[in-house]
């Protein structure tokens, strides 16, 4: 059974990149957002059943965003990913309390890795 996925990054490139790859891997819905107000109404409109969250989003905070998710979609709680080209190391402290699932480095970024930290995905 497939999951439907939101892809949020500030760079069109990137998420042109991840969607395509996702798709290729065999997910039908993948979603995209740049900035925390699109990514709330797709969440809003789309229903993911997983959000993944870029830590920089331009002038914004990947970590304000999934704390605003998790308040207003609460079955999003546990079903988000940070997402970083930088080490998970760098955000160790900042991820301690988060709703968020876990993290992926951008580079390791599949289907696969996804299921990994969310296991619980239809």
């Amino acid at each position: 059974m497939q999951f439907r996925c939101l892809v949020v990054d500030d760079n069109q490139r990137f998420l042109d990149v991840a969607r395509r790859s996702l798709e290729w891997q065999g997910l039908e819905s993948v979603g995209t957002a740049e900035t925390i107000e699109t990514a709330l109404a797709a969440t809003e409109a789309d229903h993911p059943d997983v959000v993944l969250v870029d830590v920089s989003l331009g002038g914004e905070s990947g970590f304000e965003l999934v704390r605003l998710l998790a308040a207003r979609f609460p079955e999003l709680t546990g079903r988000i990913i940070m997402i970083s080209t930088r080490a998970e190391e760098d955000y160790a402290e900042l991820m301690e309390g988060t709703p968020a699932a876990g993290f992926l480095a951008k580079s390791a970024l599949s289907v696969r890795a996804i299921r990994e930290l969310i296991p619980d995905l239809p």
